[in-house]
Formats: structure tokens, sequence, C-alpha cells
């Protein structure tokens, strides 16, 4: 999920009770630069999962991993595994990326600015391309966070996507719907990296 492009995204502190929620994204997948996607099923570079993977491994403590279900996740996590045989990742539906509808795998300039602009009009409500809400994303990454800070493990990780892991930073800072999309973080993990956000006790 990359357009429209606004606010800073920045992770939480490290809580002092050390719970922590990982938002880990995929490796660089394999489309053509300039294209819309989202739910599109893509798949990602094998040697860039690979060394994603190994640095994950490396950083990541004993927690729960869930997954999206989406190709490009799936991967990365069964090479986490390998790797780190004592986290057994789960997948989770409600990390899949956002869905842009008819827009996927269509071209940003194809689509158009009357298009985008009446999106970025009704930011939380509008349904890009007739997909989803930024108020559902919200709504399904909230109770995928709320389930997360029930669990009993301190340390969680998410691999997923830009778009979700953006949805979790307004979630967390306990913005339930935008105001607008000058309200949308612009910055997100990059791909095979993570950042970390603050889960606070139920």
């Amino acid at each position: 999920m990359k357009r429209p492009q606004a606010a800073r995204f920045a992770s939480a502190p490290t809580p002092s009770r050390g719970r922590r929620l990982w938002l880990v994204r995929h490796a660089q997948p394999l489309v053509a630069p300039g294209l819309c996607y989202g739910r599109l099923d893509l798949a990602a570079d094998r040697d860039a999962t690979a060394q994603a993977a190994a640095a994950l491994a490396a950083a990541l403590p004993d927690c729960a991993v869930f997954t999206s279900p989406q190709r490009r996740c799936r991967q990365l996590a069964v090479a986490l595994q390998a790797r780190r045989p004592d986290l057994r990742p789960e997948v989770d539906e409600r990390l899949r990326e956002f869905d842009f509808g008819t827009w996927e795998g269509q071209a940003w300039d194809a689509i158009g600015a009357a298009a985008l602009d009446a999106w970025t009009a009704d930011f939380a409500h509008h349904a890009p391309g007739g997909g989803e809400t930024v108020r559902a994303l919200l709504a399904r990454v909230g109770a995928a966070f709320e389930a997360s800070r029930a669990l009993a493990q301190a340390e969680v990780a998410w691999i997923t996507h830009a778009g979700v892991a953006r949805a979790a930073s307004v979630w967390a800072a306990g913005r339930r719907t935008p105001g607008s999309a000058a309200d949308w973080p612009h910055a997100a993990p990059g791909f095979g990296g993570w950042v970390t956000l603050e889960m606070p006790a139920t």
C-alpha cells in the first residue's frame, strides 16, 4: 500500500515491561516498478528473502509469530522457521495487505488523478477501486493488534505488509479513524526490515 503519502511513520518507544510487536515486512516482491499492488499474491525475490530471514532470525527473541497468508510473506515465514525451528509462524488472515480492488496491477499513473483525489477527499471511508476502505483496514488490523496484546508472550512478531504496518502504528497511537490522508503515516519498514511498537498490557 503506497499511496497517498503523508505523515512520517515512527515506531513507539520500547516499553518498560518489554512487551513489543515486531512489524516485519516481506522481501522485495517480483513486480514491475510503479504498479499498484496490495492483495495481488506476488512472490518475493528468493535471495532477498533468504537475507531477510537470516537477519530476522538473529534479531528476534523468543516470541509468537504470525504471518499474512500472501505468498511473499509466507516465503519469509518458511525461511525464518528453517533458521529458527523454535519459532512456529501461524497464518492470520487479518495481516493481508490492503485491497485496492480494480486498481490492483495497474500503473499508478494509469489510475489517474481524479480517482486518487476521490479517495483522498474521503480517505477513511472511500474504497479505492471498489476494494477496501482504510477504516476497514484499521478495524481488522486493530483486532489482530488487540489479540496479540492479550497473548501471554511479551514479544509478538507479524510478517506482513507496509499497509498493515502503517495501520498498526495508527491503532497503537489510539487513532481509530484518520481524519484525512495527511494523518496517514508515510514511512514503513523497508523490504525485509522491521520496526517495533509498544503493546501495553491489557
